[in-house]
């Protein structure tokens, strides 16, 4: 009884010591040189028509408001490199955006940097046969929930290509794909942003490539309720996913900001994941954890939505209480198969920032545990048994958890035998 005394006194101190000396922020501090050639530019957006290159000089360019482009066929905006041609939106007056792109097809952006827009800094949607390369999309200074939401951020697009792209700084997701189809996004780096790269109910998606460090949650794998289409088929592979503990410093009331610091992979609430050949390592609170999303929800109050309003008003999704209303949404992971990757943590003790890290400390053998799963199945579960399937197959000597956190952690286990399987994606 003594020990286990001393052991809740222990936590406690510490829990006080990192609320009385919380960790510093990381920042990105450029050095910048502005020239004004905001007319011009913005005139090249404005005049531009279907088959017409924009081509960008070098330069630090600083912008009052959004540039954008709408309805266009046959597009190019093209820089001299995201080293040299800088589009700055700093101080932005007019606008949410950086660019701003709808309703278009075959668009290349490439070669260029866009800094500090107030909302997102790249914004596509309703778009087709979309390539983004060698863009980096940064907010600099010290990371903070005043960021923009997002980095790079196509929604309801199909044929859809991001690479050799960086992400720094956005207070909810780096690089973001939402509510798309036929998406590639390979050899990419986020790093500094909550969520590193987020696919968000999207279809026939291959991650590939990438490596995301420094980040709140390095790789994010979503479907969330009340949208009009839900995500499946999903393939990641040969992704380098590490180091990702950063404070979280999204928007209270938003997805992200309820996802604890140190997690490299969260699969959430989708569909049919083939997840083989990663690295993930060095997180302190999981490496990979497949969760539902009443997880995410058992954690919200109904009562409170203010939080909620805040985040939806800036554009990011919050946490929805009423899930339950959306009868096309499944909450549960389905037909997830990770193998064949490589887990190693050079931390030894599980974070006491949060609960899920006090939890592994109290029920884990003070453990991280490189897969967790929640355990949660829908009432319903034998008669769909074999769809929410989660299959573990050579991933070498690993820790697993099943939380069972339906039953508050009652038959919490580490026998990874009844996920031993392999299954065909």
């Amino acid at each position: 009884m003594k020990k286990f005394i001393y052991l809740v006194g222990g936590i406690i101190v510490l829990i006080f010591l990192l609320w009385l000396y919380p960790e510093p922020m990381p920042e990105y501090t450029p050095k910048r040189n502005y020239i004004n050639m905001e007319a011009e530019i913005l005139e090249a957006f404005i005049l531009a028509k279907d088959s017409s290159v924009i081509q960008l000089p070098e330069g630090h360019f600083l912008f009052s408001q959004s540039l954008s482009l709408d309805d266009k066929k046959n597009i190019t905006i093209k820089g001299m490199g995201m080293d040299k041609t800088i589009l700055s939106f700093k101080g932005q007056l007019k606008g949410a955006e950086g660019i701003k792109v709808t309703q278009c097809k075959n668009l290349i952006i490439e070669d260029l940097a866009i800094e500090d827009a107030t909302g997102d800094n790249l914004k596509i949607s309703d778009s087709d046969s979309v390539v983004l390369r060698r863009i980096r999309s940064a907010w600099t200074g010290t990371v903070s929930t005043k960021n923009g939401a997002y980095g790079l951020y196509p929604v309801l697009c199909s044929n859809l290509l991001i690479e050799e792209c960086e992400a720094i700084g956005a207070s909810d997701a780096g690089i973001y794909v939402g509510q798309s189809k036929n998406v590639i996004i390979r050899n990419n780096k986020a790093y500094y942003n909550v969520a590193g790269i987020e696919s968000e109910n999207s279809s026939n998606v291959e991650i590939y490539g990438n490596e995301a460090y420094e980040n709140t949650t390095g790789l994010l794998i979503f479907n969330l309720p009340q949208l009009t289409v839900y995500g499946e088929n999903i393939r990641a592979y040969d992704n380098l996913v590490h180091n990702n503990n950063i404070p979280n410093f999204g928007v209270k009331g938003s997805i992200v900001s309820a996802v604890p610091k140190g997690t490299g992979v969260v699969i959430m609430a989708t569909k049919d994941v083939d997840f083989s050949n990663n690295t993930i390592r060095n997180h302190k609170t999981a490496n990979l954890s497949v969760v539902s999303y009443e997880l995410f929800a058992a954690d919200d109050d109904p009562e409170n939505t203010t939080l909620e309003e805040e985040a939806e008003s800036r554009g990011i999704r919050s946490v929805d209480s009423e899930y339950l209303h959306d009868l096309e949404y499944n909450a549960y992971p389905q037909n997830i198969s990770i193998h064949e990757n490589t887990f190693e943590n050079k931390y030894n003790f599980p974070t006491l920032s949060n609960d899920y890290g006090v939890l592994m400390f109290l029920k884990n053998k003070v453990t991280i545990p490189d897969i967790v799963y929640d355990g949660i199945l829908p009432e319903n579960v034998f008669s769909k048994s074999n769809m929410h399937k989660i299959c573990l197959d050579n991933n070498g000597v690993i820790n697993f958890v099943m939380m069972d956190a339906a039953n508050d952690f009652k038959n919490f286990s580490n026998d990874q035998s009844p996920y031993n399987c392999k299954m065909n994606l």
